[in-house]
């Protein structure tokens, strides 16, 4: 009995030791712990610092050189140029003073990298000059044009839209919405180019426009035949009182014809259009192979 409690007893005073050095070890742990994370906060707190200073250094920079840009705009060439970006769709979100320093960019960058391609390939003077002229022209009318090509896409894309969305529109006036009710539920149902025009359309109306003026924003927004038909149907019908069932089935009927007349236009156009490359490519190998042989013929023989 004496030996299991002096076993005991010795037992325990080990653990007790053990488990002292452990606590004494995590205590020393936290503190130290505790003076790294202290530095690694004031570390973390001065890399923000510093963040935050370039960046208001960068903010300052860009907000002189817009300032330098819009003062440099007249509103004329502003309002152009907002139009221009509206029927592009806004891409990146840019506005008028935005688009002048991308083009700055492009004229300054474009050349410089076309002088330094002339550089590499050892070009003698005068390519290098007239790769710098091209390049320099390239970066002038580069961004026009795609302002231009994503205009004309976003046109397409509302006329393939149309169809649909006048019937979706004609449903939920017959079912007895309103027109701005139905407006926006065939919004919150539908996605692509007029359904993003339609959307803000309905902003300006309850920012305060009327519901003329917001429509002929979008006929503004879209180079469209048939939307700029459908809104001055719309808005004539609302001067009148005509039905709007009425005139968006008859809208409808008449874009699906002009659809269908536009395809067979096209499908006329075909023959033509392949009658270039069967002169140029497919003729002259017909010729070669049935001519060939009897060509080689008639050479031996004479």
């Amino acid at each position: 009995m004496i030996y299991i409690f002096f076993f005991f007893t010795i037992s325990l005073l080990i653990y007790g030791l053990v488990v002292f050095k452990a606590e004494k070890k995590q205590k020393v742990n936290k503190r130290v712990s505790s003076i790294f994370e202290k530095e690694s906060h004031q570390s973390s707190v001065e890399d923000k610092s510093k963040k935050t200073s370039k960046s208001r250094i960068i903010s300052s920079l860009l907000t002189q050189l817009k300032r330098s840009f819009k003062t440099s705009i007249s509103n004329e060439k502003r309002d152009r140029l907002e139009r221009k970006l509206q029927r592009a769709g806004n891409p990146f979100g840019m506005g008028p003073v935005e688009f002048r320093i991308l083009q700055f960019v492009f004229i300054v960058v474009v050349p410089f990298v076309g002088f330094g391609y002339s550089l590499v390939l050892g070009l003698p003077g005068g390519a290098a000059f007239l790769i710098v002229i091209v390049s320099f022209l390239l970066a002038i009318y580069l961004p026009d044009y795609i302002l231009k090509k994503k205009a004309k896409v976003r046109s397409y894309l509302s006329t393939r839209e149309l169809p649909d969305f006048l019937d979706l529109l004609t449903v939920s006036l017959e079912a007895g919405l309103g027109f701005d009710g139905a407006i926006s539920k065939v919004v919150s149902k539908k996605e692509g180019v007029l359904a993003d025009e339609f959307r803000r359309c309905l902003e300006e109306i309850r920012l305060g426009k009327t519901r003329r003026q917001a429509l002929n924003g979008i006929t503004d927004r879209l180079l469209n035949e048939d939307v700029r038909s459908l809104i001055g149907s719309v808005n004539q019908a609302e001067k009148l009182g005509i039905g709007m069932v009425q005139v968006l089935r008859v809208q409808s009927n008449e874009v699906r014809d002009t659809r269908k007349q536009k395809a067979e236009e096209e499908a006329m156009k075909a023959p033509v259009k392949m009658l270039f490359p069967l002169v140029i490519f497919i003729f002259p190998s017909l010729f070669i192979i049935l001519l060939g042989p009897a060509v080689i013929q008639f050479v031996d023989a004479f």
